[in-house]
């Protein structure tokens, strides 16, 4: 194991801190902060939530294979599901948000690449989630086939975090724009924390990337029970068992 893996590691939980804070005083301070009356107040929570879900929980999700590399793969499948169905949440009230504060300001749906990259993304991250529930949870596909499907489930898990944040970053300067007009340029505090959250986000983006990408850091599996179904007899009895814990009762 590479030295710099858990000062990586630390990086990214630092950056994931400030980017939370950060997103959260330039929403709920700055911006005016939430509400659910068809009010600039509710277009807020669509930023923050889609941080805090597609970026920072999702980003968390996916390094879970990295943090508990001693850990039962099977426990590490369950945190990074749960996790994946908060993220879901957070999604769905960060759309219902946006469309019901665009219908009543009159204001149309889907038209700028924000919103084009922004909503293909959250399509592929249903569809992940969907297809990584039936594959890797449920005993209906076979060894073989959820093999195969492995490599395809973990290189889409990582485009759909960059995806992600492209989409932020873009809804972030657009916001900015919109709510800024020709004042953007004169740095005020919602265009300096805007930037500093854009600036703190592709840093958390290029850590996180970099951490699960990295070969050396990749985890070794040793048993083929780690590639069954949680769902199957033989990997629920080993739920609670460590790899290490069970290489020394074989």
């Amino acid at each position: 194991m590479p030295r710099f893996f858990y000062p990586l590691l630390g990086l990214s939980q630092f950056l994931a801190v400030i980017l939370v804070i950060l997103s959260g005083y330039w929403t709920g301070h700055l911006l005016g902060g939430f509400a659910w009356d068809g009010s600039d107040q509710q277009f807020n929570l669509h930023p923050l939530l889609m941080i805090l879900g597609l970026v920072f929980l999702y980003g968390d999700a996916i390094l879970m294979f990295r943090i508990f590399r001693k850990e039962n793969k099977t426990v590490v499948k369950v945190i990074h599901m749960v996790m994946q169905a908060i993220v879901m949440i957070c999604v769905v009230i960060a759309l219902r948000a946006v469309f019901s504060y665009h219908r009543t300001k009159s204001i149309p749906n889907i038209y700028s690449a924000h919103s084009w990259i922004g909503l293909i993304t959250v399509l592929l991250f249903f569809f992940q989630w969907v297809v990584g529930f039936v594959a890797f949870f449920l005993p209906w596909m076979t060894e073989m086939n959820r093999e195969s499907l492995l490599p395809f489930h973990k290189f889409f898990g990582v485009a759909i975090f960059a995806m992600s944040c492209t989409a932020a970053l873009m809804g972030i300067n657009e916001k900015l724009i919109f709510e800024l007009s020709s004042s953007y340029s004169e740095m005020g505090p919602v265009a300096t924390v805007g930037n500093l959250v854009s600036l703190v986000l592709a840093m958390f983006a290029l850590v996180v990337g970099f951490t699960v990408t990295y070969p050396p850091f990749q985890r070794t599996d040793q048993l083929d029970v780690e590639k069954l179904p949680l769902t199957q007899a033989g990997s629920m009895r080993d739920f609670q068992a460590t790899d290490d814990e069970r290489v020394v009762e074989e």
